[in-house]
């Protein structure tokens, strides 16, 4: 496997970040890329002028600052709650990435450098709770992309293990770079899920991502350590050729997984939500880029947002329902939404 590497043209930071280790460890590590202080992390006035066009050039900028917000949000999936953790944004460039929708063409990686202080309050958080409960920690950012920079997560995961008395953490990614996972110390208080995706669509819209094969590999090998195999085949796309995408992908994954993966099978089906705010940025970004947004087949639900027509996603979901249900017959299909 090859080692992926980030190459990032600017650093953005917050002067106070100097206080904490990880701040100074990443200001020594990038201290060759140009390195300009900032007050805010959120507010940063001159990337927000950037036009839609620039939307690339944004993703190679690393903004490095302290986290403020520590809101937990209930969760009615795989996870109880949605924890804000120690990144926001991405290096990757998804088209339909909803990060898109909250932070616009700033989804830029940002790296929170009070690490501590966020593994704190989880931990005092889980130890309090009267349940067992899962937290989703990577839903602002991949976290083994983020791992690339802070070089940190099985070091953050290992702390939470051993100072929480109960709770998991989850998270997905799409990405092979699963070293830092294999050592951990208890496999089953995590629960690392793998988003999959037909080849055609990651080339086509998931720019700056493993491959599929990869991606089935990394299952494997985490399987292979202890694992519980999670996938999430998200977000589905319909196209022309959405049923031979989508019969492709897990006809690969039955060919491709190994036995002990596809003993215990739990999926998540997620279909893309698309918006305003996602055309104008790829229409300038990615010229000749496919178009995600169909108006045949896509309705308008709330403000700027896309989804697909309730009579086209029923037909999707039961076909891809019916696929895995036929190449995985003892599987567990958490949700299809």
């Amino acid at each position: 496997m090859k080692k992926k590497k980030l190459t990032f043209t600017r650093i953005y930071y917050e002067r106070d970040v100097e206080n904490y280790e990880l701040g100074r460890f990443l200001l020594d590590k990038y201290a060759t890329i140009p390195n300009i202080p900032i007050d805010s992390h959120n507010n940063i006035e001159e990337l927000r002028k950037y036009e839609n066009k620039d939307f690339a050039k944004l993703k190679r900028y690393l903004i490095v600052g302290i986290r403020k917000t520590h809101k937990y949000t209930p969760n009615y999936k795989i996870s109880h709650y949605l924890v804000p953790f120690t990144s926001s944004g991405c290096y990757a460039m998804c088209m339909y990435c909803y990060l898109v929708c909250n932070y616009n063409k700033c989804s830029y990686l940002r790296v929170f450098v009070n690490k501590e202080e966020i593994l704190d309050k989880l931990i005092k958080f889980s130890n309090r709770a009267t349940e067992d409960l899962v937290f989703e920690i990577g839903s602002n950012s991949d976290l083994l992309l983020e791992n690339l920079v802070t070089e940190d997560l099985e070091q953050n995961i290992e702390y939470f293990l051993k100072n929480a008395n109960q709770g998991k953490l989850t998270f997905p990614t799409k990405f092979d770079m699963i070293e830092p996972l294999l050592k951990i110390s208890d496999k089953n208080r995590v629960l690392p899920r793998m988003s999959l995706n037909p080849q055609r669509i990651i080339e086509s819209v998931e720019f700056g991502t493993s491959n599929l094969e990869e991606r089935i590999e990394a299952i494997n090998r985490l399987v292979d350590v202890g694992y519980q195999t999670y996938i999430l085949i998200a977000p589905v796309i319909i196209t022309e050729n959405f049923k031979e995408d989508y019969d492709n992908l897990i006809t690969t994954m039955k060919e491709k997984l190994n036995e002990k993966a596809k003993s215990n099978m739990n999926f998540e089906v997620i279909f893309m939500t698309y918006s305003f705010i996602h055309r104008k940025i790829n229409e300038e970004a990615f010229p000749k880029a496919i178009n995600l947004y169909n108006q045949e087949i896509m309705t308008s639900r709330g403000i700027g947002k896309y989804h697909y027509k309730e009579s086209i996603k029923e037909e999707a979901k039961q076909y891809i329902k019916e696929l895995l249900i036929q190449n995985f017959k003892d599987c567990k299909i958490k949700y299809i939404v």
